[in-house]
């Protein structure tokens, strides 16, 4: 069993960018956690509300754990050190194997930030460690690339619908791009080698790896 961990700034950024990876995870029996420093909103009924629609969308992915911290939303350059301590205190409840966040090069600041802290403790504290793409990543070349299946596709987008506050959720923007995604960056001849139903994707750009040697 791997322990994953997936830091987020907001909640909903986890099942955009990786839906369909975090439910093959919990298949394959490993245990999913899901930290976001921020509640979502300022307000605590609003907040409540993003909490709720989180563990609903969760229980959908097969995460194990979906917490929160109360990093101020739209003001993280501002909060770092709040951030780092934040991210010791996750990482030392469980220590992760496998680590996920955003990509460093990202249009919204909070998830530059949140990249940056994430990667500083994960170096420190895990073994391996990975970048998703998100709608606002920058220059974002995949080093690998998760190929799904429409039945994870689908699980992504019932787990999308659970977040019915944000209106801006576009679920026919969100499944073209993954059945796009791996076009623009695996070669046509790569691409009809895949397994029958393998249509869609998401990517990721690893940090760090780690490999052991079998024993002898």
């Amino acid at each position: 069993m791997t322990d994953v961990l997936i830091v987020v700034a907001h909640p909903d950024d986890a099942e955009i960018a990786m839906g369909m990876r975090i439910l093959n995870h919990a298949q394959r029996g490993d245990h999913v956690r899901v930290h976001c420093l921020s509640p979502g909103a300022a307000d605590p009924e609003h907040a409540a509300r993003r909490h709720a629609e989180c563990l609903q969308a969760g229980a959908l992915l097969g995460i194990a754990q979906y917490t929160f911290s109360r990093i101020t939303d739209n003001a993280f350059t501002e909060q770092r050190v709040e951030i780092n301590r934040e991210l010791f205190r996750v990482f030392g409840e469980r220590r992760p194997d496998l680590v996920y966040t955003h990509f460093p090069h990202d249009q919204h600041l909070d998830h530059q930030v949140t990249a940056h802290e994430t990667t500083a403790v994960a170096l420190r504290e895990a073994d391996n460690l990975s970048y998703f793409r998100s709608p606002y990543s920058n220059a974002f070349d995949p080093t690998d690339v998760f190929v799904g299946t429409p039945a994870l596709l689908q699980a992504k987008t019932a787990a999308l619908a659970c977040f019915t506050s944000q209106h801006q959720l576009d679920m026919d923007t969100f499944t073209t791009l993954a059945t796009v995604a791996y076009r623009q960056h695996v070669h046509h001849r790569v691409v009809e080698r895949f397994p029958p139903g393998h249509n869609c994707a998401e990517l990721f750009r690893t940090r760090r790896a780690i490999t052991f040697a079998a024993p002898t």
